[in-house]
């Protein structure tokens, strides 16, 4: 249902240090960009991207949204670890560490926000 995802960013180059690590262990890879944008795809289709960060076509100041989340999809608890450990490596800060959601519950899912203060998650259905 969904065509892609885009948040806003007011610096490219600090949002490309983050998004490059941290979507790193979800399998995603920048597939293309400059000083504009920046897309990631996944690292075996890199030319479907699916994710972008962007500066704000109108100019004005890119600002997340109070509520909004982007959820992507992780393969593994240790993808899930990694890419929590990458962002907040990467001027990301914690809004939830990796564990189950909710408490004891069968997913496992990871918050952050990015440096923007966009909130992403890496999350895993019914981790084992």
């Amino acid at each position: 249902m969904l065509a892609y995802i885009m948040v806003g960013t007011n610096n490219v180059k600090r949002a490309a240090k983050f998004y490059d690590a941290a979507l790193a262990p979800l399998g995603f890879a920048r597939s293309g960009g400059d000083n504009n944008y920046i897309g990631y795809a996944p690292k075996n289709a890199p030319k479907k991207s699916e994710f972008y960060v962007t500066k704000p076509y109108n100019k004005k100041k890119a600002t997340f949204g109070n509520g909004t989340m982007i959820s992507l999809v992780a393969k593994s608890r240790r993808a899930v670890d990694a890419f929590h450990a990458a962002a907040l490596a990467n001027g990301g800060t914690n809004e939830g560490k990796p564990g189950p959601r909710p408490a004891g519950g069968s997913n496992y899912v990871a918050y952050a926000r990015d440096p923007d203060g966009n909130k992403i998650c890496a999350y895993l259905a019914k981790a084992k």
